[in-house]
């Protein structure tokens, strides 16, 4: 099993996206997957890793899956506020089935993504609808806080670059098209 570097996700997702160029952000049409899945995820990131959206947009699409991102949401208020934590709360509780957190350095520092994971433990950690998408710098480091070491781990498989499974911490696995697809 390896954690991704920023370069490899960016590789992958161009692949997925095929002759369509990645732009880099999704923000110019504040619009969510539009995906017909049942299956959504609420995708918890910093907003200094825009560029990562996309690429994660495509992954999980590719996947049949639809995700929510919050600075997408045309109803989110422009500058964040009390309305912007009651609303996001919602959807990692109630809007969203899986909650993943996209964990690069810039998250793993974030007030706002270490208060989301916090939402959605209670809620999604017991039913196994938590993990984190580890990415690392282009030299490999990651730097993830240890408390991040209870949650299951989106990891793609060293034998065959084209598998992805969710890491438990116990060690065992599940391929992630079944964990998204429970």
């Amino acid at each position: 099993m390896a954690i991704l570097t920023r370069g490899q996700f960016a590789s992958i997702a161009q692949s997925k996206a095929g002759q369509t160029r990645l732009r880099g952000v999704v923000n110019e049409t504040r619009m969510f997957s539009k995906t017909t899945s049942k299956t959504s995820i609420f995708l918890s990131h910093s907003h200094s890793d825009k560029d990562v959206i996309e690429q994660a947009k495509i992954f999980f699409e590719n996947l049949s899956i639809r995700i929510y991102v919050d600075w997408a949401d045309q109803t989110m208020p422009e500058s964040p506020n009390g309305t912007t934590a009651t609303k996001i709360k919602s959807q990692i509780i109630n809007g969203n089935d899986k909650f993943v957190l996209l964990a690069t350095n810039n998250a793993v520092s974030s007030k706002w993504c270490n208060w989301e994971v916090g939402i959605a433990d209670p809620f999604k950690l017991h039913s196994k609808k938590i993990a984190l998408l580890p990415l690392a710098d282009n030299s490999g480091a990651w730097y993830g806080n240890e408390y991040l070491q209870i949650y299951p781990s989106i990891e793609r498989s060293s034998i065959d670059t084209n598998l992805y499974y969710v890491k438990y911490p116990d060690g065992t696995l599940e391929s992630l098209s079944t964990w998204l697809n429970r």
